[in-house]
């Protein structure tokens, strides 16, 4: 196990254990505040959550909500949407482990406006070297050291889902599937996430024993944990006030009716 240590501290504070760890699929739940505060910082509202849950958010226009609840069997998140023309309703569940660094990659991007390319839940994956098949209807991807998956199936009865999770060699891990009618943005956003190489940190005796992942232990103060998380919630902040300024300050127009230059309306 490797040892960094952070530098640039101040006197009077004391550092505490914390644990790098790669791949991020196997990391474990985490603080589901990482979610929650930056949905609250974005104008989303409920009730102020607890590092462990349970958790319930709506959208400012109130077409979407975003649930954990880990006192429930199997437990886990639930993000449902409704919108208008052919979307329609739909759903993502994801399992009680899954990172909640994997999971703000799906709720961030519900804070965002939705981009004008053509999104691709693959490009992610195959930007990190994941394996990608694709026969028929069916496409998946796995991670190159194959703990983590990505699939898209389609029945012979015409149902489709999307399915995806991580796994080790003793069976710990998680699961999650989207309707096949979830914003395809919102699923790349996910996979986007769920392929990052970077590892995510966990505090100790929150690592999960698993021979297939790889730990750096690092001391960090409590002030320096609060200032990243800030700095998280600032920028969903700011995007927010960009946004709303943005919409304040566009003209509003009424269409006037078509006349003639020099003549009169006629009425009917």
């Amino acid at each position: 196990m490797k040892k960094k240590q952070w530098q640039g501290w101040g006197p009077g504070e004391q550092a505490e254990q914390h644990y790098l760890v790669q791949p991020r699929a196997l990391a474990g739940g985490g603080d589901v505040r990482h979610v929650s505060e930056f949905l609250r910082a974005s104008g989303w509202r409920g009730e102020k959550s607890k590092k462990g849950g349970p958790l319930l958010m709506e959208s400012p226009d109130r077409t979407v909500r975003v649930a954990y609840d880990p006192y429930i069997l199997p437990g886990g998140w639930t993000i449902h949407g409704r919108a208008g023309g052919a979307t329609g309703e739909w759903s993502a569940h994801l399992g009680r482990q899954t990172p909640v660094e994997i999971v703000a990659g799906l709720t961030d991007a519900l804070t965002r406006p939705r981009s004008a390319h053509a999104p691709n839940v693959w490009a992610p994956l195959q930007e990190q070297n994941w394996h990608t098949r694709f026969e028929e209807q069916d496409y998946s991807a796995s991670s190159p050291d194959g703990t983590a998956w990505m699939q898209y199936r389609q029945g012979v009865d015409g149902s489709a889902m999307w399915w995806t999770g991580a796994q080790d060699k003793q069976g710990n891990g998680w699961t999650a599937h989207f309707t096949p009618n979830t914003p395809i943005h919102l699923v790349q956003a996910f996979s986007t996430e769920l392929a990052g190489p970077d590892p995510v940190m966990r505090p100790r005796g929150r690592v999960p024993h698993s021979a297939q992942i790889r730990t750096w232990s690092v001391s960090v103060k409590p002030s320096q944990l609060s200032a990243w998380q800030q700095a998280r919630i600032t920028a969903a902040r700011a995007a927010t006030w960009a946004r709303n300024s943005a919409r304040s300050a566009r003209p509003r127009t009424t269409a006037r009716p078509y006349a003639p230059a020099g003549g009169a309306r006629t009425r009917r």
